[in-house]
């Protein structure tokens, strides 16, 4: 497998609350020897309704300031290759892009020498590490969409990779930005508390059960309460996944998972001054508001330690689900994780 760098970075700790160095705010250089000012973005994986959606906002002639006149110029359409709801959907989606003015190319190596930013929109997170090392070898900045990773390991190595080649990258869930996380997360109930929150849930077999949709819960759960999860149970009844976390300092968060039936997103934050329901979903837009914004600055929205985090949840609360709903340490499942993150060469 080749030797491993040294990793003076993201995954040395054991503690839950120290297994990366936080680094949202931080800013990085420019990418590359791009021309100065380039806005062209490539998308690799046409298997997701994300791709179009970034795509018609983006490439929109009346798309608003926000979006700092960035475009989609070229996409490389294979993302999924065994998960057949995925698969299905890249001819359609592929011609939808070319529609829009994308340029369709037959390498990731292809699209990197026409880009200058990445998304990594490809649907199965086993894919993930693979179609991001060349980007990141390329060094160019990067939004990798959810989830980051279809094991915990793999998220350990993608943000290892991201330190070793020095390119910037992050994760996350559009239900971050649901409406009233952000004002909750800035303050405005005063110290969360606690929080109970839910979502879709339904599964993949090709990964861990809340990777695939739950992980829009659980990162609702985290924007507003923050890293320093110790310990994980989970419980499953009548269609639905009850996920308990409990934070360092006494704090307690679920998240409601529901694999049967409709369901939205939402959930009930409890804060010192006031007791506070989440709104409605607030789209894609406020998402991409964050990556163009990432693509100027360098700087990263979601510091890895909290993606990691986030993962390190989910993959507590599959082990707690074989274990009979016991609690399982986060520090535990992230000490088991590295082991298997050092067997992976990303050189």
């Amino acid at each position: 497998m080749g030797n491993q760098f040294n990793r003076r970075g993201f995954i040395r700790t054991a503690g839950a609350g120290a297994m990366a160095i936080g680094l949202a705010g931080k800013s990085f250089p420019a990418s590359g020897s791009r021309p100065q000012g380039s806005k062209r973005i490539g998308i690799i994986g046409l298997d997701t309704s994300h791709s179009t959606a970034f795509t018609k906002t983006l490439n929109d002639p009346s798309a608003g300031p926000q979006f700092q006149g960035y475009k989609v110029v070229a996409a490389y359409p294979r993302g999924s290759r065994d998960i057949q709801s995925s698969v299905e959907r890249i001819p359609g989606y592929t011609e939808e892009m070319k529609k829009m003015g994308v340029e369709i190319v037959d390498s990731i190596d292809e699209l990197l020498q026409k880009v200058d930013f990445v998304l990594l929109e490809t649907n199965d997170g086993r894919l993930h590490l693979e179609q991001a090392i060349p980007v990141m070898k390329a060094g160019k900045r990067m939004f990798i969409d959810k989830p980051i990773a279809a094991s915990l390991a793999d998220t350990i190595a993608i943000f290892d990779a991201a330190e070793y080649y020095k390119t910037p990258l992050f994760s996350a869930s559009s239900l971050r930005y649901i409406t009233g996380a952000k004002e909750i997360a800035e303050g405005s109930v005063g110290k969360v508390i606690g929080a109970d929150v839910y979502s879709p849930a339904t599964l993949e077999e090709t990964h861990p059960d809340l990777y695939w949709y739950g992980v829009h819960g659980v990162e609702t759960l985290f924007t507003i309460m923050g890293t320093g999860c110790k310990t994980v149970s989970r419980a499953f009844t009548a269609g639905t996944d009850l996920v308990t976390g409990i934070w360092e300092d006494g704090r307690i968060g679920t998240m409601r998972g529901i694999r049967q039936g409709s369901s939205g997103y939402g959930g009930v934050v409890y804060g010192e001054k006031e007791i506070k329901a989440l709104g409605s979903y607030a789209g894609y837009d406020p998402l991409l508001v964050e990556i163009v914004r990432f693509f100027t600055t360098g700087i990263l929205p979601v510091s890895p330690e909290e993606t990691l985090e986030i993962f390190a949840f989910m993959t507590a609360a599959d082990e707690s689900k074989n274990k009979g709903g016991i609690p399982v340490r986060m520090e535990k499942v992230m000490e088991e994780a590295r082991k298997e993150a050092a067997k992976i060469n990303f050189k």
